[in-house]
């Protein structure tokens, strides 16, 4: 189980994490989210202990992440932007691998063939994509306890992505691995996240099961006889969209209830539409609240 207890870290006198709390439970995969700049990849960092946090701590079973080697080796953390020399090649990484984790070399193999990736062909020749899969294929062969990923899907086309989705929801099958994504690919993290945490404003914004909160929220279509400026629609959104008569709103409003509060405008008709992850998000940091205000 990985704990997250009231996380503050600044960098000199820009303030960058207030307050984080969150709880990711053995075997489950959190989805991490926010704009560019809201301190994903700094959070990835404390909880990884890369950075120490200024207040508060990370607990990794019950024992503080910063300054523990013993619970670091139960951790992959592969970064947006992983280290390698400019001499290193797939070959040549995989023994730096090995003198620190106790590494499966044929799953490396198995992965990396997959990929197709040239085993002697310097690394920093390599593609965003190509990069990117050779450490994915390391850390499937690490198999660690705890996967962190920064930007998991960034520069992999749609099958590796696929695959890639695969190989995590087997090796969380086969060894309980708990991941964090951090990832602006909020399609791809709906399809394989259990729950999720919003960052924005430094703050956790929003977080909980996906599914249990998108069933919680919910898009509407509203057509009108005329145009309805938008200071005359009631406050009972948490975004707003209006293509000239007809309104899209996204709420945590029942049907019942947003039949009621609009009655007076003389709605043509009212349709609920479905909802998914990247439009509650959208909902939440164009709003700057919480999704259950």
């Amino acid at each position: 189980m990985i704990e997250i207890k009231g996380i503050y870290k600044s960098f000199k006198d820009k303030e960058v994490l207030k307050d984080i709390n969150l709880t990711i439970n053995d075997g489950k995969v959190l989805g991490l989210c926010g704009i560019n700049g809201a301190g994903k990849s700094t959070l990835l960092r404390i909880v990884t202990g890369v950075y120490p946090a200024d207040s508060g701590n990370v607990l990794i079973d019950g024992e503080d992440v910063y300054d523990n080697e013993s619970r670091k080796k139960d951790i992959f953390f592969l970064p947006d932007e992983p280290y390698y020399d400019l001499n290193t090649t797939p070959e040549s990484i995989i023994k730096l691998y090995q003198s620190m984790y106790n590494l499966d070399i044929d799953t490396y193999y198995k992965h990396i063939n997959y990929f197709k990736i040239p085993l002697k062909k310097k690394i920093n020749k390599f593609s965003k994509g190509m990069k990117r899969q050779t450490f994915i294929a390391i850390a499937f062969a690490i198999k660690p306890k705890y996967l962190i990923l920064d930007e998991a899907f960034d520069g992999l086309d749609p099958f590796a992505r696929l695959y890639f989705k695969r190989e995590i929801v087997d090796m969380i099958a086969d060894n309980k691995t708990t991941v964090i994504i951090a990832s602006h690919s909020l399609r791809e993290l709906e399809d394989i996240c259990d729950s999720f945490a919003i960052i924005d404003k430094n703050k956790i914004a929003s977080s909980g099961e996906l599914y249990d909160s998108l069933e919680k929220i919910h898009k509407y279509q509203i057509a009108f006889t005329d145009k309805i400026e938008k200071d005359k629609f009631p406050k009972i959104y948490k975004s707003y969209q209006q293509d000239e008569r007809v309104i899209r709103i996204v709420t945590n409003k029942e049907l019942e209830e947003v039949s009621e509060a609009i009655k007076d405008l003389n709605p043509v008709f009212i349709d609920e539409l479905p909802i998914n992850f990247e439009e509650m998000f959208n909902s939440v940091i164009e709003e700057g609240g919480y999704l259950n205000d």
